[in-house]
């Protein structure tokens, strides 16, 4: 225990060395300070002596200004600056721990005291999770001084931020440490970490495009089906009426006209269009859903970082207070694809539940299985090679 807490006290004198720790530091009290230059008010949002008037629909009278406060912090503070910014400054300053403490010879004389390849390898992994823990816990305190200070209120739900940003910068600090060991290159172990946070990107945002086109044709599904319904009661209306006249329905009169399949599409030449339509929507809707469901199988086996730092929308803020401030404007519904569009309401709703209805199970249990693997293979290399 004594080595563990000497080797800590080791990585904190390290840190605390860096010129990178405290221009972070000094970076996130800028960001701090910018998060409190903002405001709401009965007229709308505030910037320092600015007032933009949201004409009744974000007031302090709809959102109250600790509601405000706590949204801006989990959804554009953490996610941008920590996951981002403050984020890709931790990788820079943590990327040489293990390139560096495997080729100088400081592994020598570790190694020479009683403490085991193991324990030492997650000692030094945990102690490079130090730099990320110390900026947020900073960093968290100052919001919470400012959400109490401006917002009247305290909030002390929004120290989860600490764990859950640790959280995610460990999902790519496992990866660049298992590159670190295999290239003992602190640039080469950095500059693919970086790859490898854009590949998660990139597969979070493909499987948020292909969800909302699953969703949109499941929506197009549902509407065409109802008009199909719709169709096919005007084509029975018209046949009751032919019944009561006495008339032939168009089946007993011959063959039917056009391509009509049946006497509903022979007494209205809509149906069939309609019909056809609904299959078309079905096929859509069934290609999507393959598609959709095999990027989510791909985000299975790896770490989700946006997922994870999304769970602080969800924990920290309701339902009812996001809508408040995300209120889509009222738009007609539509049967195109949102692709580069916006979606129209009922698919906007839908994809927010189906976003924030997934398991932190999946989340986070599916993500720390990643990392376990990878530690494990690090740990193996660690413990096996000869320095």
């Amino acid at each position: 225990m004594t080595q563990t807490l000497a080797l800590f006290l080791d990585a904190y004198r390290e840190l605390n060395a860096k010129k990178l720790f405290w221009i972070t530091l000094i970076l996130s009290g800028l960001v701090v300070g910018v998060f409190a230059a903002f405001s709401i008010n009965k007229v709308g949002i505030t910037f320092l002596h600015w007032e933009i008037d949201t004409q009744g629909r974000l007031t302090s009278e709809v959102m109250p200004p600790a509601k405000f406060y706590i949204f801006v912090f989990a959804n554009v503070a953490i996610p941008w600056w920590f996951s981002i910014g403050a984020g890709i400054l931790a990788l820079v300053s943590t990327a040489s721990i293990f390139p560096d403490f495997i080729a100088s010879g400081s592994i020598e004389l570790t190694l020479s005291k009683p403490i085991s390849r193991v324990r030492l390898f997650l000692t030094k992994y945990l102690t490079g999770l130090l730099f990320v823990g110390l900026q947020v816990l900073a960093f968290t305190t100052a919001a919470f001084l400012v959400i109490w200070i401006r917002g009247g209120s305290r909030e002390f739900q929004i120290f989860l931020a600490v764990p859950i940003v640790v959280l995610t910068f460990s999902y790519l600090y496992c990866i660049c440490v298992l590159l670190g060991l295999i290239t003992r290159s602190t640039i080469a172990s950095l500059l693919l970490t970086v790859l490898a946070y854009f590949g998660l990107w990139s597969l979070h945002t493909v499987e948020g495009i292909f969800l909302l086109q699953r969703l949109t044709t499941e929506v197009n599904v549902e509407r065409a089906a109802g008009r199909v319904e719709r169709a096919e009661a005007t084509a029975r209306r018209a046949l009751d009426q032919l019944k009561e006249k006495g008339e032939a329905l168009p089946s007993e009169k011959g063959p039917l006209p056009g391509k009509a399949k049946d006497d509903l599409e022979a007494v209205n030449p809509m149906l069939a269009g309609v019909r056809a339509a609904r299959v078309e929507a079905k096929e859509k809707a069934e290609s999507w859903r393959r598609l959709s469901g095999g990027v989510v199988l791909a985000k299975t086996l790896l770490p989700k970082t946006q997922e994870t730092t999304g769970l602080l929308d969800r924990w920290l803020i309701s339902e009812e207070d996001k809508s408040n401030f995300t209120q889509p404007r009222d738009e007609s519904p539509s049967d195109e694809f949102a692709l580069f569009g916006r979606p129209d309401l009922e698919v906007a709703r839908r994809f927010e539940e189906a976003v924030r209805g997934r398991s932190t199970t999946w989340i986070i249990g599916t993500s720390l299985l990643f990392q376990g693997f990878i530690l494990a293979i690090s740990a193996w290399i660690f413990s096996r090679r000869d320095f």
